[in-house]
């Protein structure tokens, strides 16, 4: 039986590796058999100050980055949040409906205020944002990292609160799927975090537009260690096993059959053949993007997304204004 998806990214910049092993390659296999409403989360991204150009050219580099990866207008709605008005008034009545206490123990919130005495509103309550882009839409499944499962916790908490106060079927209380670790991607500089969009070091990080001379600085200046031995290990050997997760997931191959494969070979060996199989894997890519960019019909889309995805939170906001007596 389908069942409805959602999930949004950020507009920060170009998608990086991660990103697309650990999340987009999904999102592409889960709009075969099931209703996907996918997101550029543009008011999320305003938490902190951004260039208002520079915004908006960032929200259309991801929506057409959706579509090169696999993401199909005619499979799934892909829309920019701020175009859909209830994605905010959604998240006022939520807000109503939360406590200060439990916004103030989510650990991204804590991270990221944690260098300021005073941090943004926004960064605050951004959770519960992120809770009325998933209940707008009666969704059922939020593929999310396992890093966001705390935001999806709260999603749940704050939906069955609602509805026991005002009635079982006013929010659909929906389901994390937390997305597969095998593709769990991490910094090429620093293999004991996740590769980031906000690292400092560009090399840290593999971008779908990179271009091919900066993929093969990244990959060949990746840290690794010193025993010279090709074997998957993430605690004793996080760089090489780095290497080998983003090899795998690139060419559909167990890291099993990568470590007999280079069996006896040197790190160079290894890293050679990993550029040159992300030469050939982004190439295409890059090339689908910049006709996308040039077309004209990414604009198209995205209207016609926030279109659809209007009319079915009308749905939603209509219900909930009834059951809180909100309006006429």
């Amino acid at each position: 039986m389908s069942k409805r998806v959602f999930s949004g990214v950020q507009p920060t910049g170009n998608i990086h590796m991660g990103n697309y092993l650990g999340a987009l390659k999904q999102f592409v296999q889960l709009q075969r058999d099931n209703e996907c409403v996918y997101c550029i989360v543009d008011l999320h991204a305003i938490t902190v100050p951004k260039d208002p150009k520079e915004l908006r050219e960032n929200i259309l580099n991801v929506a057409a980055l959706y579509m090169v990866v696999g993401v199909d207008p005619a499979k799934s709605t892909i829309f920019i949040q701020s175009d859909v008005s209830g994605h905010a008034e959604l998240a006022w009545i939520l807000m109503c409906n939360s406590y200060t206490g439990e916004l103030s123990r989510m650990t991204q919130f804590k991270d990221k205020s944690r260098a300021s005495e005073s941090a943004p509103t926004g960064l605050f309550a951004y959770p519960i944002l992120m809770a009325a882009d998933i209940l707008l839409y009666d969704t059922d499944i939020v593929p999310v990292g396992s890093d966001q499962k705390q935001h999806i916790e709260l999603t749940r908490d704050v939906a069955i609160r609602v509805n026991n106060k005002y009635g079982d079927d006013t929010f659909v209380v929906p389901e994390g799927r937390f997305l597969k670790e095998g593709a769990r991607i991490m910094s090429l500089d620093d293999p004991t975090a996740k590769m980031s969009k906000s690292a400092e070091n560009e090399l840290s990080r593999i971008s779908l537009l990179d271009d091919e001379a900066k993929i093969k600085k990244a990959i060949m200046r990746a840290t690794t260690d010193s025993d010279g031995e090709i074997r998957y290990d993430p605690e004793n050997k996080p760089g090489v096993s780095n290497l080998l997760t983003i090899y795998g997931a690139l060419v559909d191959t167990p890291v099993a059959e990568l470590e007999r494969k280079y069996a006896g070979q040197g790190y160079g060996t290894l890293k050679k053949d990993l550029v040159e199989v992300t030469v050939q894997t982004l190439r295409p890519l890059r090339e689908r993007y910049t006709e996308i960019r040039a077309s004209g019909e990414l604009e198209r889309i995205l209207a016609d997304g926030a279109e659809r995805a209007g009319s079915q939170a009308e749905i939603v906001m209509k219900r909930v204004k009834e059951k809180f007596g909100l309006g006429l």
